[in-house]
C-alpha cells in the first residue's frame, strides 16, 4: 500500500489507533493537530517516522492548513470533532464546529482529488429522540430525531453533522465516494492520561468517584475494532453512501462494574455495586449540568445491529469484557486510577 490517507484530529482516541494501523499496513499518513508542540509527544505513541507521518496544524473552525493537509491524499478519515466532558454554555459550541469542520474538510478533499472520505459520525446520530420506552434494535436506516426527547447538545452536533455531510456531498461531491462510521461508546486500552471522554466511565468506576451506579447505558465497542472498521471503510470498494454502525452489546453501568468486579477483583475494590435510585440522580442535576443533560436516559436501552458491517465488511468485535478489562488495567498502569 503507498496511497496517502489524512486522518484528522490525530491526538483524539479513534485517530491514535487508526493511525498506527493504517502505518501498519503501509500506508504514508497526513494528520492534523491544533497545536503544532503535540508532534513531539505524539509521534512516539503513533509509530511513524517523518517520511511515513506527517503532521500539518489544521482547526476545524478556519482554512489555514487544510490544503497542506490534503495534498498528495487519495483518502480521508475525519476523525476530528468536538467533545466536552462539561456542559456548553450553548449548544452552538459544538454544533457549529462539528457541522463547520466535516464541510471544510469536504471542500478540501473534493478540491485534492480525494477519492474517499470516511467520517466518524457516532450511534448518536441514529439512536436517539424517539419515543421514550422503544424497545427495538436501530439500525443504519435510523436516524436521531433532533426534536424528540433526550436529545442534548453533544446528539445533536454528531447528528447535523452527517446530515450536512451526507447533504454536501449528494449536492457538490462529485466523483467523492463518502462514508460514515458510527461507534457507540469506545472503549479499550490507553496509551496516556489524555485519553477520549468516554472512557470516564471506567475511571471514576475505578476509582470509587461514584457512589452507585445510576440506570445508565450504552453500546460498548473496543477503539482497536472501531480502527479496524474504519480501515475497512477507506478500502473495500463500492461503498459510496454507505453507512456502518460500530457497536457491541449494549451494558448498563452496573454491568460493566460487575465485569470489572469479576476480572479485576483486587484492583476494583472501589468499583461501587449498588444502584443508584432515579430520584437521587435528579437531584444531583439539579446541581450538576453534565448530570441534567442525561437524566432523559435513565432506564433507556439503545440497542443498535452492527449486523451490516459483518456482512458487507466481515468486521467483527472482540469480546465487551476484553475491552473493559484492557481499558481499566491500562489506566491502573499508567497511574490514571490509584486503587
Amino acid at each position: 500500500m503507498t496511497d496517502t490517507v489524512l486522518v484528522t484530529g490525530g491526538s483524539g482516541y479513534i485517530a491514535g489507533f487508526l493511525i498506527r494501523q493504517l502505518l501498519a499496513e503501509g500506508w504514508r499518513v497526513h494528520t492534523t493537530v491544533r497545536n503544532p508542540a503535540r508532534e513531539a509527544a505524539l509521534r512516539p505513541l503513533l509509530g511513524g517516522d517523518a517520511d511515513r507521518l506527517r503532521f500539518f496544524v489544521a482547526d476545524l473552525t478556519a482554512d489555514a492548513g487544510w490544503a497542506e493537509a490534503m495534498a498528495g491524499c487519495s483518502h480521508v478519515a475525519h476523525v476530528a470533532s468536538p467533545f466536552s466532558t462539561t456542559a456548553p454554555r450553548h449548544e452552538d459550541e459544538l454544533i457549529v464546529p462539528a457541522r463547520d469542520g466535516v464541510l471544510r474538510a469536504l471542500r478540501f478533499a473534493r478540491a485534492a482529488g480525494v477519492t474517499r472520505f470516511v467520517q466518524t459520525s457516532s450511534v448518536a446520530a441514529i439512536a436517539y429522540g424517539h419515543p421514550r420506552g422503544t424497545m427495538r434494535r436501530y439500525t443504519e436506516a435510523d436516524w436521531t430525531d433532533l426534536a424528540g426527547p433526550g436529545v442534548y447538545a453533544y446528539v445533536k452536533s454528531k447528528t447535523i453533522a452527517e446530515r450536512a455531510a451526507r447533504d454536501w456531498v449528494a449536492a457538490e461531491g462529485g466523483a467523492l465516494e463518502f462514508v460514515s462510521v458510527n461507534p457507540s461508546a469506545v472503549l479499550g486500552p490507553v496509551w496516556s492520561a489524555d485519553f477520549s471522554p468516554s472512557i470516564e466511565t471506567v475511571r471514576q468506576l475505578l476509582g470509587g468517584l461514584l457512589p452507585g451506579c445510576p440506570d445508565l447505558g450504552f453500546g460498548i465497542v473496543d477503539v482497536r475494532d472501531v480502527a479496524d472498521l474504519h480501515v475497512r471503510a477507506l478500502t473495500a470498494p463500492g461503498l459510496a453512501g454507505e453507512r456502518f454502525i460500530a457497536a457491541g452489546p449494549f451494558l448498563k453501568l452496573i454491568d460493566v462494574a460487575r465485569i470489572l468486579k469479576a476480572e479485576l477483583p483486587g484492583e476494583a475494590r472501589k468499583v461501587p455495586t449498588r444502584r443508584l435510585p432515579d430520584w437521587l440522580v435528579r437531584i444531583a442535576a439539579v446541581f450538576n449540568p453534565m448530570i441534567r443533560q442525561i437524566t432523559g436516559e435513565l432506564g433507556n436501552v439503545r440497542d443498535t445491529d452492527a449486523s451490516h458491517a459483518l456482512a458487507v465488511l466481515g468486521w467483527q468485535t472482540r469480546p465487551v469484557d476484553q475491552s473493559i478489562v484492557d481499558c481499566a488495567r491500562s489506566l491502573i498502569d499508567l497511574g490514571v486510577v490509584k486503587v
